[in-house]
């Protein structure tokens, strides 16, 4: 039970710090970028089909119906750190279970270590055929994304375990073709890509959210590595070979 406890409280303290870092990234850099996005929904063709679809059926019509948004400004910032922390504790939960299966992270440099596999394996992978998506932009079936999302997690986890815990070259090969092989398979992509978004609204969008997310699983690896030797009752002496 110590042990269980103690992994918990790392990961949920780690991810609430880390949590706050993303926050403070998004609404400094994504943020805005999505609400710039948000100006290109509903005008172009498809603002008159609403529009029209609304004159039509003015009289059932309710705006209660629509879906429901968090304010700009206050409301906004909360959920983007309710979000932002959920989703941190939930990852580095994820990365303090995984580190400490081969004998945990010894410091906050090997939690950089550990921080920049997460950020591959989460977030550069799937980027290189999901980029992020701002609003207004077409995007293929949900269920082909997440299915394809996944695919690549898990194989790039594998692969870089393979590459990284083993010594021997057959298995390393094996991990390489792993990470490799979900990108020569290809990621679902819509109809058309045919968007009033501009490409370099998009492009930014792009390199924000990346960079986001790098610090931020750069910040959650070293504080799991700062925290860990804290609250290590039960765990074991970390390994060092992966420093």
């Amino acid at each position: 039970m110590t042990i269980f406890r103690n992994v918990v409280f790392v990961a949920a303290l780690a991810g609430l710090l880390a949590g706050l870092v993303m926050t403070a990234m998004q609404v400094a850099f994504t943020v805005p970028l999505i609400l710039q996005a948000e100006a290109y929904e509903g005008t172009g063709e498809e603002g008159a089909a609403a529009e029209e679809s609304h004159d039509h059926g003015a009289a059932g019509h309710s705006h209660g119906d629509e879906a429901w948004m968090p304010a700009d400004g206050l409301e906004r910032t909360l959920y983007t750190a309710l979000a932002a922390i959920v989703t941190g504790i939930g990852f580095s939960l994820l990365l303090v279970v995984g580190s400490e299966l081969v004998g945990g992270i010894a410091g906050w440099r090997q939690g950089l270590f550990w921080g920049f596999a997460g950020f591959s394996v989460f977030t550069l992978a799937p980027g290189l055929g999901l980029p992020p998506e701002l609003p207004g932009m077409p995007a293929a079936d949900l269920f082909a994304r997440q299915a394809w999302w996944i695919g690549v997690v898990i194989a790039t986890a594998g692969g870089l375990a393979l590459i990284a815990l083993t010594r021997s070259a057959a298995l390393a090969a094996l991990g390489a073709v792993l990470i490799v092989l979900p990108h020569v398979i290809g990621a679902p992509q819509p109809e058309s890509h045919d968007t009033l978004v501009p490409a370099h609204l998009h492009h930014s969008f792009v390199v924000a959210v990346t960079v986001t997310n790098l610090v931020f699983w750069l910040a959650l690896g070293a504080m799991v590595g700062v925290l860990r030797p804290r609250f290590a009752q039960g765990l074991g002496e970390p390994q060092s070979s992966l420093a």
